[in-house]
C-alpha cells in the first residue's frame, strides 16, 4: 500500500509523479513539478450562480490526461500528496496545467466514502465574495478593510438561523454591479478571514457538520460575534469533493482566462462563492 504524505509541507518547484490510466493506458507514470499551491477549483464548471469550491488544490505541470483522474500524485519518496482531479485545457488534453486534491482533504473524505458512500461537507448556507477596497469604501468602511462579504443567505440555513445578513443593495463599481451592505466576515473561531476563500479553506480543513463556529463580523461598521451551528451542504448536481475523488471533469474552456472561478460578463459583477 502507498503511504499518505503531508500535503501541507509540499513546496512549489518540488518534483512530483502522477500514476494513472491516460486514454486507457494502464499504470502510466508521468513526472513534473509542483507549479502552485492553494488553488481553488469550482465543483460545478457550468454553474450560473454561486459555486462551491475545493480549496487548497495543488497545481502541477505533470502530464495529466483523461483517465488520470482519481490517480495518485506522489512525491519522490513515494508518498501520496494528492489525487489528480482535473486539467485546464482548450483541447481536452494535457496543457501543463493540472490539479490535484491535496492529501489533507483526501484523508478527511476517503474514510467517509468507504464507510458511508458519501461525505458530508460543513455548510453555512451563504454565498459571497471578497471585500475589495472599492466595495469597502462604498460601504463606509476603511479602504484597507478586508474580509468575506456576504451577498446572499439561504433561507432556513445555518447562517440565516443565526441571524447573518446578506447584501441589501448593489452599487456600480468599475462598470459592474457589486453586492454591498451585507455582513462582512473578518474571522472564524478567531482565525482571520481576509478573503472568501479563507472562509472556505477553514471550513473544509478544520470544521465538521454539527460544529458550532464563531463568526466575527462587521455590520454597519460595528464588530460583533455570532455563533453558527454548521449544517450539511445540500446535494446538488455539481461535482462534490467526494465524487471528484472518483471521477472528475477535464476542464475545457478556451474562453475562461481565470482557471479558478467563472469569468463575469461586464455587467455581472464579481462571481459569488457558496459555503
Amino acid at each position: 500500500p502507498v503511504h499518505m504524505g503531508d500535503s501541507t509541507q509540499v513546496q512549489v518547484g518540488q518534483l512530483a509523479v502522477a500514476i494513472g490510466n491516460p486514454f486507457g493506458e494502464q499504470s502510466t507514470m508521468t513526472t513534473g513539478v509542483i507549479s502552485a499551491l492553494g488553488r481553488f477549483l469550482p465543483t460545478d464548471l457550468n454553474a450560473s450562480g454561486p459555486t462551491y469550491q475545493i480549496p487548497d488544490v495543488i497545481q502541477t505541470d505533470t502530464p495529466i490526461n483523461p483517465g488520470n483522474s482519481g490517480g495518485v500524485l506522489l512525491d519522490l519518496s513515494g508518498n501520496v500528496i494528492g489525487v489528480t482531479s482535473a486539467i485546464e485545457s482548450s483541447a481536452g488534453s494535457n496543457s501543463g496545467v493540472g490539479f490535484a486534491i491535496p492529501a489533507e482533504i483526501v484523508n478527511r473524505v476517503v474514510p467517509a466514502l468507504i464507510s458511508n458512500g458519501h461525505y458530508d461537507h460543513p455548510y453555512l448556507g451563504l454565498s459571497g465574495t471578497d471585500l475589495t477596497s472599492d466595495i469597502a469604501t462604498v460601504m463606509g468602511l476603511d479602504a484597507s478593510q478586508r474580509g468575506a462579504l456576504v451577498a446572499t443567505v439561504t433561507a432556513g440555513g445555518p447562517a440565516a438561523t443565526a441571524g447573518i445578513q446578506g447584501s441589501n443593495s448593489t452599487a456600480t463599481i468599475g462598470g459592474q454591479q457589486e453586492p454591498v451592505g451585507g455582513d462582512v466576515i473578518i474571522a472564524i473561531n478567531g482565525q482571520p478571514v481576509k478573503t472568501f476563500n479563507d472562509l472556505v479553506s477553514y471550513l473544509e480543513a478544520s470544521a465538521r457538520v454539527g460544529d458550532k463556529v464563531t463568526l466575527t463580523i462587521l455590520r454597519n461598521g460595528k464588530q460583533m460575534d455570532i455563533s453558527v451551528m454548521l449544517g450539511v451542504r445540500p446535494a446538488t448536481s455539481s461535482q462534490t469533493i467526494g465524487n471528484q475523488l472518483q471521477r472528475s471533469p477535464f476542464r475545457s474552456n478556451p474562453n475562461q482566462s481565470n482557471p479558478f472561478q467563472n469569468v463575469p460578463n461586464q455587467d455581472q459583477g464579481t462571481p459569488t462563492t457558496g459555503t
